[in-house]
This record gives C-alpha cells, structure tokens and sequence, in this order.
C-alpha cells in the first residue's frame, strides 16, 4: 500500500507504543489482565455531537484544556472504588507479570500530556522534511482534528514529506484529477461502455445509501462529489473496479478534508459555503488519498475478494487461539465467520462504530502503514471478543442478528481506544509466535 511509502514504523518504535497502549489500559480494565477476554464499561454520559474543525488558536487551547482535564479525571479517579489494575501483558510462554506498582510506573512515563503530544506534532510538522516514522508514532494514539488533514496526506504519501516540494505537489496532483473527471466522468453514456453506464449505475445507487444516518451525507452536492469520486477512481483502477463498500472507505477522507473549510459541528455545515475550487481540491485529495490507502489492498476488492477471505480465515485462527470457548461456541452453532466479518473487513468497521469514532479509528490505519491489513485481524478479533460473554449464550440465529445490530451506538472514545489497545497487546504477543496461529 502506498500509504506505508514512509515505511510502517521502525522496530525501536514498538517499547514507545507498548508503553502508550499500557497507559490506555491501566485505566479502561477492571480486575482482569491480558490475555483474556476483557468486557468494556460503559460512559452514562450523552455524546455530543463532534466537532471536526478547531483550527483556529482558540479552538486549540479548548482542545488541550479539554484533552487535559480528562487526564486529571482520570488520575482522580484512582482513589474510588472504580480504581483499575492493568497488568503488563505477557509472552505466550510465560504466566509472569509485573507488579501493579511496576505497571504504574511504567504507566507514568509512558504518555506525556495532551499539551505536550500537540507540540511534539508542530514541532515534526515544522521540519523542513517531516520523518515519517517519527509521524506514525505520534498519529497512531490519535491526531487532533485541525492537524488531521495535512497529517493524514504526509502519512499515505500523497503530500512529500520535504516542505518545500508539497504546494507544488498538492497543485500538480490536484489539477490531475480535474482532467480526469473531465475525461471518463463529464461525457455523454454515449461514449461509454455498457459496463461503465452499469458502473455508474449502482454508484448512483450507493451513494445515497452512504453512511445513512448522518444528515450531512444526504446533501446532493456531497452525493454528487463522492459518485465523481468513486466513478473516477473505478475506471482508473480496472483491476477491481467499483465494488460496494469503497463508498463506505471514502466518506472519513471527505469528512477530515472538508473540516479544512467548514467549521465547526458537522450538523452545521453548507456545502454552499465552498467556492468551485475548494469543492475540486476537496474532491481530489480524497481521490489521491483512497487511491494511496487502497494500492497496498488491491486483491481485496478484485473478483471473489481474495484479500478480504485471508483476512476472515485468520481472524478465525486467532479467535481460536484467543478464547477458545467462544471459537467453540461459533463453530458448534454453524456460525461461519464469513458471514459476520466479510462486512467488518470489506468496509473497515465503518458502519459497526458510531461516525463520529472513525475519523479516530483510521488514525491507527494511517499510522500502521503497510502492516494494515495484517493489524485489522487483530483489531476484528479485540471487537469481537468485546461480546464474548454474551455470543456465548446465544444460538445461530441469535447470533446472526446480534453481530449485525452490535451495540455501539453509545459508544465513545473510550470504548474504541479499548479495542484499539488490545489489539496491539495481542499483536505484540503472537507476532512473534505465528506457530500459535497455526491450524
């Protein structure tokens, strides 16, 4: 995959990210430690709508002062009875670990402020030439929105990391895609194919269907934007074409492009609020940048989608390995994983977590570079293993239903950094160990 031109993170990077995943769990588990299944508590507190847009300086204070005072609420809470004991997790080979004392102090290292992660940022952003590695690790753990847009470029290797080639690349690149939609998508069906009318066709059909509950993406000018887009891409990309779900795969660049020129709650925005131009350099950042993201997963959107049923198979090997009874629940009531996972890795789990969450779970995509797909198993299996103990007490028909209506509708960041955090910690252990995943 493009998107890893800047490599996938350097080995030396892997003790920081441990040492940032232990910090997310120390304060997310309650009584239990890896591996094992771990069931996710609940905030009471309602979401608010998410702001896609502090880009000015006030709007970044408000985010750090807000990024901050949740850390303290969070080392307030460690004298209540909701007080956790994270453990640091363990190789296959071992049944050692650490001290809860050690873990704390390890813990207490491991992440700087908010505050200060935004200025490590700035300060990489302000090179001359951004060092991708350096990138990824900061980004993996989140990006705050108003540094999306041009992180999110620098991370899939569309914009170059030396500074004062990037305007230059963004105008060339930009004025590329206009010719193209000028040469395959404003022309008469007469000049087209039956195959691409078809194309075109179920496009048309897709878009409005895409991301349904969000108002915003019912707007004709953003439908339009995102056939052209889709429409564009296809044709260029022969080998797989269009294929249902990478409408799904567009709508989080549309989204972080966008929150460039509109501010403030998506529920606010006006597409009548952009000029011509800012519509056609919104649009083809968003078509360079799902060309980048999608080049590394090609075979996943070809015939029969071979790339998508390796995924499902091994998904299904580290189940096993994982929680063993779950994987003997699903198999004695003729569950196949195809049927529930195809749609978590054909659309990335897009439509099973609130929208709001998944411009934050594609920071972790973006970071990962070319080591994506393989890091998506571990992250399908921490989401499923999020129910265990409910699958488990369910029948086929049961569990058919609960893992296409999966409650996470009041889902908020802290249940997705979960997910998040014990997929790497899974990871880290069988990485090395790919004999535990061997049938």
């Amino acid at each position: 995959m493009s998107g890893g031109n800047g490599g996938g993170g350097s080995p030396n990077n892997s003790e920081w990210r441990f040492n940032q995943t232990l910090r997310n769990v120390q304060g997310m588990l309650k009584g239990r430690s890896f591996p094992g299944k771990v069931m996710l508590t609940r905030r009471s507190d309602p979401l608010s709508p998410p702001d896609y847009s502090p880009r000015s300086e006030n709007d970044r204070y408000e985010y750090e002062k807000n990024e901050g005072s949740q850390e303290v609420e969070g080392q307030a809470s460690g004298n209540t009875t909701d007080n956790i004991s994270a453990k640091k997790p363990i190789s296959p080979s071992t049944s050692s670990v650490n001290s809860l004392p050690d873990a704390q102090r390890i813990v207490s290292g491991a992440r700087a402020t908010d505050s200060a992660r935004i200025t490590k940022f700035t300060a990489e952003l302000s090179r001359p030439a951004v060092i991708l590695d350096k990138l990824r690790e900061l980004s993996w753990s989140g990006v705050p929105p108003y540094m999306r847009p041009n992180i999110w470029r620098l991370l899939l290797g569309y914009a170059p990391p030396n500074a004062d080639r990037r305007e230059g690349v963004l105008t060339r690149k930009r004025l590329e895609y206009v010719e193209c939609v000028s040469q395959y998508y404003d022309i008469a069906d007469t000049e087209r194919s039956d195959e691409e009318i078809n194309m075109l066709r179920q496009i048309a059909v897709d878009c409005p269907r895409t991301v349904p509950d969000v108002t915003f993406f019912q707007d004709p000018q953003i439908q339009k934007s995102l056939e052209r887009i889709l429409y564009t891409w296809a044709i260029r990309h022969p080998a797989s074409g269009y294929v249902q779900g990478i409408n799904d795969l567009l709508t989080p660049f549309l989204i972080v492009f966008l929150s460039e020129h509109l501010e403030g709650n998506m529920d606010t925005w006006s597409m009548e609020k952009l000029s011509l131009q800012d519509v056609s350099n919104i649009e083809a950042d968003c078509y360079w940048c799902l060309s980048k993201f999608l080049d590394g997963m090609q075979d996943h959107y070809t015939f029969a989608q071979p790339g998508i049923q390796r995924l499902v198979f091994r998904l299904k090997e580290l189940v096993h390995r994982i929680d063993e009874p779950l994987s003997k629940h699903i198999e004695e009531q003729g569950l196949e994983f195809l049927q529930f996972a195809f749609r978590w890795f054909n659309c990335l789990l897009i439509r099973e977590v609130p929208f709001h969450l998944v411009t934050r779970l594609w920071d972790t995509y973006l970071a990962e570079g070319d080591y994506l797909p393989d890091f998506l198993v571990y992250i399908s299996a921490s989401f499923l293993l999020t129910w265990s103990d409910k699958l488990q007490k369910l029948d086929f028909q049961e569990m058919v239903m609960f893992l296409q209506h999966l409650p996470t509708r009041n889902w908020a960041h802290h249940e997705l950094e979960m997910v998040l955090s014990r997929a790497y910690m899974w990871h880290t252990m069988f990485k090395s160990s790919p004999s535990h995943l061997a049938s």
